[in-house]
């Protein structure tokens, strides 16, 4: 099932033969992650990238002074690792934990270079995945300058409320940026 899930992810980015999908498919393991399990801590090598298949996740960083900083979240058919550390094989300054019991397909990055060479048109996948995610990291960039917190907060409930009811408001906060009073 879920490999079915992620063949359709893939096509609906790109097309593949029926043989290069299930080659392409072939080069992911599954590995579930009860929650509060740590998929990537800080300070570690990202050695995966993954995609959800069930289950949510939060990517963030702890600063200097022990505040924490969501970069994003992560549920279900959603793509996640830390594209500095995976692609560059250095340290993570991010961490990625489940907030729910939660399961991932996870590929490595000699298996996802060496699909590369084999399927060419696994690189157009990855580009347009990567301009989706600079887009969305613009657009949130951007309301973080010009929109209030009441306005970040609603976007944010509008644009995704199943990611939304799932979180605390102190994991919500710390991804719009805002204290956690604001909801008391």
């Amino acid at each position: 099932m879920s490999l079915d899930l992620l063949k359709q992810n893939i096509t609906n980015n790109c097309k593949l033969s029926a043989k290069e999908l299930d080659h392409f498919s072939a080069s992911f393991y599954s590995k579930s992650i009860a929650k509060k399990e740590y998929l990537l801590q800080q300070g570690e090598i990202c050695k995966f990238e993954g995609y959800v298949t069930k289950g949510c996740f939060r990517v963030f960083t702890i600063d200097q002074q022990g505040k924490e900083h969501v970069l994003y979240f992560a549920v279900k058919d959603w793509w996640i690792t830390d594209i500095d550390s995976f692609t560059n094989q250095n340290t993570s300054f991010l961490s990625i934990q489940a907030l729910e019991d939660s399961k991932v397909l996870l590929i490595n990055h000699t298996d996802k270079e060496r699909v590369y060479k084999e399927i060419p048109a696994v690189e157009k996948l990855f580009r347009i995945m990567t301009q989706k995610t600079l887009v969305s990291l613009q657009r949130r960039m951007i309301r973080n300058l010009s929109e209030t917190a009441d306005e970040r907060y609603l976007n944010f409930i509008n644009t995704y409320p199943e990611i939304a009811q799932k979180l605390t408001n102190l994991q919500l906060a710390s991804y719009l940026g805002i204290s956690h009073e604001v909801f008391k």
